[in-house]
């Protein structure tokens, strides 16, 4: 642990088993350094940092790489992690680590910044941002009126090389295990199958919304961030493609979250705490939706040029998956179809 601590500057990114190197000194400013493990996108986990730091005074060690990974190497540290938060991109990992016992409960004032509905309910994570499933489409490929009224529609033969999707895509599982969830296994498969015979798969979202915009297909299943981000780079004007929601509860407008916890093992839950409650107020949420275009959970916070959250009409039942939470299922069909 104290080998494992390191206060050189006031944000030091330490990329995931590097901490190995580090000086095994401590200085009277490691005492309040935090240590971060982080699978968000690292300009998101940055930007709140770098604020939470210059408010503080906290120094922060950033330890990326995949939510899935650093929880998993949180539950093989247990007691002796050097982690105190941890920030990841989907809220599985947290419950994973919640239903294990290794996250300490977070402060009634970082769970007051938000509604119930997007924290644990025993306290133990919060969440700190939310995005959601989207339809990108190229307006000179397809009108938007021409558009199915269900993301199940897009698997069928109208659509035949049409339709971009991401299956290795975390949100694109999540995705998975809400249909599972919602309408059955038969049902996704059924959705499954259609895609990977009529759509066309690519690496990540990125390149995905890429092909929308060069109108090599159509429209793509991603998450909102990627064309919001690119439209407040470029200007939504010089965008080539535009976004559509169904607005009608259908799984295509799932919302799903990101989310933070305190690790139980912890030698530093005071200043973890206060991690969680800048994080999930005003200034922190400014600092994490302006970084990320994604949505803040708490309703002070704004979005500039996103559609707002308030007009969202997601599917109810998926925020908290239950039984389906940890992607195991969805995987397994991934697998089973062929598209892992």
């Amino acid at each position: 642990m104290i080998g494992k601590k390191v206060a050189s500057t006031a944000l030091s990114i330490v990329l995931v088993g590097a901490l190995a190197a580090c000086s095994t000194g401590k200085s009277d400013s490691d005492e309040k350094a935090l240590t971060i493990y982080s699978g968000q996108h690292k300009e998101v986990t940055d930007a709140v940092a770098k604020d939470f730091t210059k408010k503080t005074g906290i120094k922060v060690n950033v330890r990326e790489g995949s939510s899935n990974e650093l929880a998993h190497q949180v539950a093989e540290e247990g007691d002796h992690s050097p982690a105190d938060v941890i920030f990841t991109e989907e809220t599985a990992s947290l419950v994973m680590l919640s239903e294990k016992g290794l996250l300490a409960k977070a402060s009634d004032k970082a769970l007051h910044h938000i509604s119930k509905q997007y924290e644990d309910a025993n306290g133990k994570w919060v969440g700190l941002l939310a995005r959601s499933r989207v339809v990108a489409y190229n307006p000179d490929e397809v009108k938007e009126q021409d558009l199915p009224k269900s993301v199940f529609d897009f698997a069928s033969a109208k659509w035949k090389e049409k339709v971009a999707y991401v299956p290795t895509s975390g949100a694109f599982t999540n995705q998975i295990s809400a249909m599972i969830k919602l309408y059955g296994q038969d049902k996704t498969k059924a959705w499954l199958e259609g895609l990977k015979k009529y759509g066309k798969s690519y690496k990540n979202n990125k390149i995905a919304l890429d092909a929308v915009e060069k109108g090599n297909v159509s429209v793509a299943l991603i998450n909102n961030y990627y064309w919001d981000r690119e439209a407040k780079e470029k200007g939504k004007e010089h965008m080539n493609s535009k976004l559509h929601y169904f607005g009608n509860g259908d799984i295509g407008d799932m919302i799903s979250l990101s989310g933070a916890a305190i690790v139980k093992a912890s030698e530093h839950k005071k200043e973890a705490q206060k991690f969680l409650e800048f994080a999930t107020d005003l200034k922190g949420q400014q600092a994490l939706t302006e970084a990320s275009s994604q949505y803040p959970v708490n309703p002070k916070a704004k979005t500039q040029g996103m559609k707002p959250f308030s007009e969202l009409h997601p599917p109810k039942g998926t925020l908290h998956l239950g039984k389906y939470s940890d992607g195991k299922q969805a995987i397994a069909l991934l697998q089973e179809v062929g598209l892992l």
